[in-house]
């Protein structure tokens, strides 16, 4: 099998990528940093003989999407599935977004990401099979007074999935859906948190172990289920009071 992971170079696209090269799948690895793409290519293939391929692909511009599908058709065809660990944050990120950051943020976090899932589509549809698996955040629970680009991009994108779920529910193509939680990467370091973080590797185990699962939605560390629950049916005039601790 034939894996496409877009964002691997770091984070949980890397511990994604590490999971199904030790499970025997090659593996097609995209992400902005070409550099920390070519160690970790030369890294899986050492330990895991397995086949990797990597391309550089800034997410934030759509242009580059129509560019990278119609020039390696032959890579895109050969994929089995496809996982969508990124996510675009920038500290200058809040309701008065500049015109150039709220592009970036809609089109890394949301527009190019359901763009590829439907050049995509048309391929797996033709094999009647193929797994999606995109990732959520908790932040787009609520409106936020900061991160306000990406949690509204991260809400479109699950409303997105779950349109994706009800129109693949009748076929052999596997949606899947995280809301992710606080999780141990480079965006959390040396941050004060309230809630202890998710570790990346045992989401990665617990992604790979769920592949056959169809139409799921999940959420990582598990226990902010309830959080999300709870925030949602509050008042927003309390909701607006706490919203700011998480």
């Amino acid at each position: 099998m034939t894996y496409l992971i877009v964002g691997a170079s770091s984070g949980l696209g890397r511990d994604i990528a590490y999971e199904f090269a030790k499970n025997s799948n090659d593996l097609i690895l995209i992400s902005r940093d070409i550099k920390d793409l070519e160690h970790l290519k030369s890294d899986i293939e050492i330990k895991f003989d397995v086949k990797v391929n990597i391309f550089e692909l800034d997410f934030s511009y759509q242009k580059n999407i129509t560019k990278f599908i119609s020039e390696k058709q032959n890579f895109v065809e050969s994929i089995d599935g496809v996982l969508f660990p990124l996510g675009m944050m920038l500290e200058e990120d809040n309701i008065k977004n500049s015109e150039e950051n709220l592009n970036k943020l809609m089109s890394a976090n949301f527009y190019c990401i359901a763009n590829f899932i439907s050049k995509l589509l048309n391929i797996f549809e033709k094999k009647n099979k193929g797994l999606i698996v995109g990732f959520g955040s908790i932040s787009s629970s609520v409106g936020r007074q900061i991160n306000t680009g990406y949690a509204s991009a991260k809400s479109a994108l699950e409303t997105y999935f779950e349109s994706l779920i009800v129109s693949n529910s009748n076929n052999n193509i596997n949606i899947q859906f995280y809301t992710l939680g606080y999780l141990d990467t480079n965006l959390s370091f040396d941050k004060k948190l309230m809630l202890p973080k998710g570790s990346t590797t045992k989401l990665a185990k617990i992604i790979y172990k769920n592949l056959n699962q169809n139409g799921s939605k999940k959420f990582f560390p598990f226990w902010w289920f309830f959080i999300d629950y709870i925030i949602k049916i509050l008042p927003f005039f309390i909701t607006k009071k706490i919203i700011k601790y998480f």
